[in-house]
């Protein structure tokens, strides 16, 4: 149960929603994402896009497709930090620059955070490894138990709970896995079986299990307390 009152949950009128989506060379991939969100923003969701130093065209390809366009210092964590801060509304999702949420997405988050403080969605990897399928699967289902997601599930949250853990921790890797720990501890999550799809291409690129095994040696010394700047030198270095 959450520990925040269900009577803050009714949002006060105007945004219902901001959509936050960290960028950094996704010129791309981002058109097409942020196309697919128009319809929300027509319900009254703000897009909020922060970029991290593009050396590509992301930043103007972003402008007419977005309410706001940010430039913050890199680094996702930092980024997602900027938007919230810039953001309106009550409600805030973080999105993956590419991923892409289902069509009632709105709803679903809204009537998730009535009852819970925070959540994510279901993952559909899309690829070509024919593994996609069995890891999305595995993904969802470690979730579920775990009480923890990553930020490819598309994490939304109360304000009031992201501001109760601090924000997003500003650490190179494992932003994601952190905040879902400290919001565990404020309530569980609601895990909307609703997909978003999300690229499989590191997947693709580097090979189903050695992403795996890559991802579970990372957490396993994350979890052992290994400094997240270590960490991420030794994941810049494989990638």
């Amino acid at each position: 149960m959450s520990v925040f009152p269900l009577e803050q949950a009714h949002w006060p009128p105007g945004t219902p929603l901001s959509i936050i989506i960290p960028v950094l060379n996704e010129a791309e991939a981002l058109p097409a994402i942020l196309a697919a969100l128009q319809p929300l923003r027509a319900q009254g969701a703000e897009v909020i896009v922060v970029d991290g130093g593009s050396h590509d065209d992301t930043p103007t390809l972003a402008e007419p497709l977005a309410d706001h366009v940010l430039t913050s210092a890199p680094g996702r964590a930092r980024q997602m930090n900027a938007g919230a801060t810039r953001a309106r509304a009550e409600a805030l999702l973080f999105l993956h620059a590419d991923t892409r949420l289902p069509p009632d997405a709105l709803g679903l988050i809204t009537q998730a955070l009535v009852r819970r403080s925070w959540g994510r969605f279901d993952i559909h990897l899309d690829g070509k490894s024919r593994w996609l399928v069995l890891i999305s699967a595995m993904i969802n289902l470690r979730s579920r138990l775990s009480g923890i997601a990553t930020g490819d599930q598309a994490l939304f949250m109360r304000r009031d709970a992201f501001d109760a853990v601090g924000g997003l921790p500003e650490q190179p890797l494992m932003e994601d896995i952190e905040i879902t720990k400290r919001l565990k501890r404020l309530a569980r999550p609601a895990c909307l079986r609703a997909k978003v799809v999300s690229s499989g291409r590191r997947w693709d690129q580097r090979g189903a299990w050695r992403t795996i095994l890559l991802m579970w040696r990372l957490r396993y010394r994350y979890w052992r307390g290994v400094n997240t700047e270590e960490l991420a030198k030794a994941y810049r270095h494989v990638r």
